[in-house]
């Protein structure tokens, strides 16, 4: 091993450095986790069952720390493949910030507390699926899927897509037909999201030996297989509006950004697959998020004019 692999090494499995409150807070993925509190509040929010606002917020504090405990322990998994790339190679494990230990420890406490916090403040179904998203995110996407197969986001989106179906059975205590459309909805994003993370990263994933579909596939499959899940989520996004949960106020919203989302895909898909071209797939990424942040929002706004209209 070279000096320079040494020296890496050495780096990523101590801290070099005393580590500071910000440093544990980026454990935690607050840009994921973001998302992924605010689409388990909407499912709180939408439920057909009156939470009391503290239950409420005790819920989502819940789901956040269990999201970040997730972040943390597949950081400290993942801290050998971060060295490598340029978008995480100054997270602070391997930047050397926190040592791994800490990083697991800090992990594990977390997950433990927030699956606790979740059963005593609402009841056991929520507990029990945040407990599920937690091993899902661990073991399934970080451990067993990431490093072995393209699929690794299809399948592995799975995790993320839990927080509304969390936050819907916090209220209910139960998983309805509208809390899995929530999850299926979600589930669809995450590929073509992440994909067109991955299209214009692709140096970095393939750097690191990770293989995403435009490493494995190249950047034509993975183009195509865009275009193929956001058409796929647009009956999907309807769905809430077609079984009458919702009016059509966000079925309108709803129908909009699916199809700036598939005009995204196709912008992409007609892209030159040289390195220079994605500048729509930059463009797809950062709509992505808009997407999956305004469809979620238009929810219990749709709901809230049905009340004042009615």
């Amino acid at each position: 091993m070279s000096e320079t692999a040494h020296t890496l090494s050495d780096r990523i499995d101590t801290a070099t450095a005393p580590a500071r409150v910000r440093d544990y807070i980026d454990l935690l993925k607050p840009r994921v986790m973001s998302l992924v509190v605010f689409t388990g509040w909407i499912g709180v929010l939408i439920a057909p069952v009156h939470i009391h606002p503290l239950k409420m917020l005790v819920a989502v504090i819940a789901i956040a720390l269990g999201s970040g405990a997730a972040g943390a322990i597949n950081m400290w998994y993942e801290r050998d493949l971060d060295a490598l790339m340029a978008r995480t190679r100054n997270r602070p494990l391997p930047a050397g910030r926190v040592a791994p230990d800490d990083a697991l420890g800090f992990g594990l406490l977390l997950s433990i507390f927030s699956v606790l916090l979740m059963a005593v403040s609402t009841n056991m179904v929520a507990a029990a699926l945040l407990a599920a998203a937690i091993l899902f995110y661990v073991f399934i996407y970080t451990i067993w899927l990431k490093r072995r197969t393209p699929h690794n986001i299809v399948i592995g989106g799975a995790a993320g897509a839990f927080p509304p179906v969390i936050g819907w059975a916090a209220a209910t205590g139960d998983v309805s037909a509208v809390a899995i459309a929530l999850f299926l909805l979600v589930f669809l994003w995450t590929p073509p999201h992440f994909w067109a993370l991955a299209l214009y990263r692709r140096e970095d994933y393939l750097r690191a030996g990770v293989p995403m579909l435009p490493v494995v596939a190249g950047p034509r499959e993975t183009k195509r297989q865009m275009v193929i899940y956001t058409l796929l989520l647009l009956p999907v996004a309807m769905v809430p509006t077609l079984m009458g949960s919702v009016g059509w106020v966000y079925g309108t919203i709803a129908l909009a950004l699916c199809l700036g989302f598939i005009a995204h895909a196709i912008a992409v898909w007609r892209t030159a697959d040289d390195e220079t071209a994605f500048g729509p797939a930059r463009r797809m990424f950062r709509y992505s998020l808009i997407y999956l942040a305004a469809l979620f929002a238009a929810l219990p706004v749709d709901l809230a004019v049905g009340r004042i209209a009615g």
